[in-house]
Formats: C-alpha cells, sequence, structure tokens
C-alpha cells in the first residue's frame, strides 16, 4: 500500500527521522511537532485502524511508545510529562489512516491540552453507566467480562 505515507517512510521511500526501528515497529519524529521531541511509533505492517492490529503489534505499538517516553525524560529535550495519544478513525482526530501512537512531550506553557465540555456539571445516573458498561460487555464474550 504504497500511496500511505507512513508505508512510504517503511520502505525507504520518503524521509524520517527514525529514532526507534525493530521487525515490526518503528519510530520517528513527527514533522508537525505540537512540542520539540514528538514522536510517532506505527506497525510496519500497514493497518488502518486499531481492530486491524493483532494483541502483539498493540502491544508492541505501547511497549515501544513507554520506552521513549522514558528517553524523552532523560534527552535533555524539555519534557516534564508525557502523553500517548492514538486516534483511532476520522472522528477521533485521526489524519493518517495508518495506526500511530503520538509520543508527546509535555511542559509548562506548551499551549497544548484537552478541552472536554464543561457544560457537563453532573455525571449520569447509575443506571446510565451500568447501561454503557452492559452495551459493551455483550461484546466482548465472556472471556473479557
Amino acid at each position: 500500500m504504497m500511496e500511505c505515507i507512513f508505508c512510504r517512510i517503511v520502505a525507504g521511500s520518503s524521509p524520517a527521522s527514525r529514532v526507534w526501528e525493530d521487525a515490526d515497529t518503528l519510530a520517528f519524529m513527527d514533522i508537525h511537532p505540537v512540542t520539540p521531541g514528538h514522536l510517532l511509533v506505527i506497525p510496519k505492517r500497514h493497518a488502518a485502524c486499531l481492530a486491524d492490529l493483532t494483541p502483539q503489534e498493540t502491544g508492541q505499538i505501547f511497549t515501544v511508545a513507554r520506552s521513549l517516553a522514558g528517553a524523552l525524560r532523560s534527552s535533555g529535550l524539555r519534557c516534564e510529562g508525557v502523553n500517548l495519544i492514538l486516534a483511532d478513525g476520522e472522528v477521533a482526530g485521526q489524519e493518517v489512516f495508518h495506526v500511530h501512537a503520538h509520543v508527546l512531550p509535555r511542559f509548562v506553557g506548551d499551549g497544548f491540552g484537552f478541552h472536554f465540555n464543561a457544560s457537563r456539571s453532573r455525571p449520569p445516573e447509575r443506571a446510565v453507566l451500568d447501561g454503557w458498561a452492559g452495551q459493551i460487555r455483550a461484546v466482548l464474550g465472556p472471556a473479557k467480562k
């Protein structure tokens, strides 16, 4: 799938500032960094969404992200905290449809943040939360309950 920019990076036909590479995973600098040191971790095999990954591939992405978070904290780059962000689907903010986790170094005053709907002053009733939990459990199967 060579029309995918991340697949072209894996193949070596598009440039990237590589930080980590193993047989299945690649990490490189984001070309539009939110903060200095902003990294992306991808599976080398093309997978458009999280559900397309095996559990092993998913685990490896987060294992690498965890290591990179520690490296960022020791790198000399400003890093007082780290966000791991994986947007799965367009409505969630995914722009490149090849699974990727952002490893985002954070510091006071970096200008990045999450903004949740502040108009929700009261949490849902427990019965509503229990209903949502039941809907999710129903599709997981007995081993996941």
